[in-house]
Order: C-alpha cells, then sequence, then structure tokens
C-alpha cells in the first residue's frame, strides 16, 4: 500500500513520526496541497464516515494519505484546504504515542496510517510501520479489538 504524509511543520521535528516514516522510506513526504494524489483516502479526524473495507479499492490504486498537522489547527485545515480524495475518519481509538498516551483519537501520523492499514486488512505492513517506534506494537495491542479487518 502507498502511503503519503502532507508535511505540515507544525510539530517538534524530534517528536514527528511522520518524519520518522518518511526517513526510513515508509511513506512519501508531500509538502505541497496540489501534490496530494487524486482519488487517494485522506485521513481526516473530522471526516463523518469512517474507513472500511468498502475503501479498500481506492486505497489501493490511490494510496492513503496522512496529513501531519497540530491536532490544535486540524479543524482549520480540514476547512479551509480543498482536499480532493476520499475523506475519511479512523473508529475511535486510543494512543499509544508518549505525547498523548491514553488519548482517544489524539493518535500520531504513524499510528493514524497504522491504523488504517489494520482496518484495510493489511496488518503486517502495519507492524512494520509501527516497528520503527519503541511505543509502536503497543498501540496495536491496546486497541487490538478496533482494528481487526472484517
Amino acid at each position: 500500500m502507498r502511503l503519503y504524509v502532507y508535511m505540515a511543520k507544525e510539530c517538534d521535528p524530534y517528536k514527528c513520526t511522520a518524519n520518522r516514516l518518511v526517513k526510513v522510506g515508509l511513506a512519501k513526504p508531500i509538502h505541497r496541497v496540489k501534490e496530494i494524489p487524486r482519488g487517494c483516502v485522506i485521513l481526516n479526524p473530522l471526516a463523518p464516515e469512517t474507513l472500511s473495507a468498502l475503501d479498500l479499492e481506492a486505497a489501493l490504486v490511490h494510496g492513503i494519505t496522512a496529513i501531519d498537522c497540530s491536532w490544535r489547527s486540524a479543524e482549520a485545515f480540514f476547512s479551509n484546504v480543498k482536499l480532493k480524495g476520499l475523506h475519511r475518519s479512523l473508529p475511535r481509538l486510543v494512543a499509544a504515542n508518549p505525547v498523548n498516551f491514553g488519548n482517544p483519537n489524539a493518535l500520531s501520523t504513524a499510528e493514524a496510517l497504522a491504523a488504517s492499514l489494520c482496518v484495510l486488512g493489511f496488518r503486517p505492513q502495519a507492524e512494520r510501520i509501527l516497528s520503527v517506534f519503541k511505543w509502536g506494537l503497543n498501540f496495536l495491542e491496546i486497541n487490538r479489538g478496533r482494528l481487526e479487518a472484517p
């Protein structure tokens, strides 16, 4: 599965999970909104529709894009920037990252991408992404029941 990350450059570069995924070659960085592939699945925490197996074909053909921005600016970003693609939210999940540990729906970019892969049936790729972080595989354990592909 092709994974993309729009780099809004709003977070601490040393704590940024998207930076690490890009650095190790597990996600492709996007620096301008117009570079986001048309028709891709866009992980949007404000989207009314939740990611499901029905979105698999679009994800396979066009990829999955996560927006790496601060949680404080997410609502403004998604309200003001028009992105062409399938906007999907994730099921209610609990963060395992050190910054937001235990908070529902405050996922890091790596957690969001891994969750989307699990929902779509690509758990080995999700495990590979999360293995880059000490706390990563904990995310799968904490959210085991909600991440099982149907």
